[in-house]
């Protein structure tokens, strides 16, 4: 498991119920591609914003009950009737998009989760509505585990989001922490930046064990997946801390090796 994109998301996986990944695979499609239209090739802001309005039309003509022209939202379409599914989720997510493109910088740590309420937590909620199992505390522990991924792939990506001009950082925390952008940019991992990255990784940690009780809620194997993820976030996080907070020269990922102490930690959970 990776904590990158959208890899947290459940494809396909064999602890995932066989009758529901067919459905799992199509929302994961919806969701990759639009988050490549507004992140991967080469596209202007322009172009991108015009390819996420389209996917904004198409999910436009799925809410008013007609047939799309194209096959990825005609499956999608089946998908939202068949298991009675909310749309706004998809809008959310359609909305968190356009604004990867139009904004490069969070003024503050608020603004952040606001992006983070419409980038991450709409694939929890979504998750929820197809195990029926989207009670409030359940939607609120979800948008908790899904926020907390999401913070953990800013840290963890600090170095790659730089190259394309977006800092996650909030900009109260580099003035607080007497950090500037270009010790990012220099990759200068001094005392100031250590102390900021430890202040947001407490942050992430908190909110990933705030949202776990929900594993324990959900039924068999989705359940286990979800300890699985949270636990892999958690393992990101102390992976950051044992290269004292050098991401720029290390990465940190799971790996094929950290594999039987996730599943050792998911079982204790």
């Amino acid at each position: 498991m990776s904590v990158d994109h959208y890899e947290n998301f459940p494809v396909a996986s064999w602890l995932m119920p066989a009758h529901l990944r067919p459905a799992v695979k199509v929302i994961y499609a919806f969701a990759r591609s639009a988050d490549d239209l507004a992140d991967e090739g080469d596209a202007s802001d322009e172009q991108r914003l015009n390819a996420l309005t389209d996917y904004e039309a198409q999910l436009h003509i799925i809410q008013s009950k007609h047939a799309s022209e194209q096959a990825l939202f005609q499956a999608l379409a089946k998908v939202i009737h068949d298991y009675q599914l909310p749309i706004s989720p998809f809008f959310d997510l359609l909305d968190a998009f356009k604004q990867d493109v139009r904004c490069k910088r969070y003024d503050n740590y608020v603004s952040l989760i606001h992006y983070c309420e419409r980038s991450a937590n709409p694939v929890g909620r979504i998750m929820l509505h197809l195990f029926h199992a989207d009670t409030a505390q359940n939607l609120l522990e979800s948008d908790q585990i899904c926020t907390a991924l999401q913070l953990i792939n800013f840290w963890q990506d600090v170095a790659i989001d730089w190259k394309k001009s977006r800092v996650y950082l909030p900009q109260e925390d580099l003035q607080r922490f007497q950090v500037t952008e270009q010790q990012i940019a220099n990759e200068d991992c001094d005392q100031a930046w250590r102390d900021l990255m430890q202040f947001q990784i407490s942050r992430a940690r908190e909110m990933m064990l705030a949202g776990s009780p929900l594993c324990k809620k959900l039924p068999g194997r989705f359940g286990f997946e979800l300890r699985l993820v949270v636990q892999g976030g958690l393992r990101i996080l102390e992976k950051i801390e044992n290269v004292e907070m050098d991401i720029f020269q290390h990465r940190p990922t799971i790996k094929s090796s950290d594999s039987a102490l996730l599943f050792w930690r998911a079982l204790r959970m």
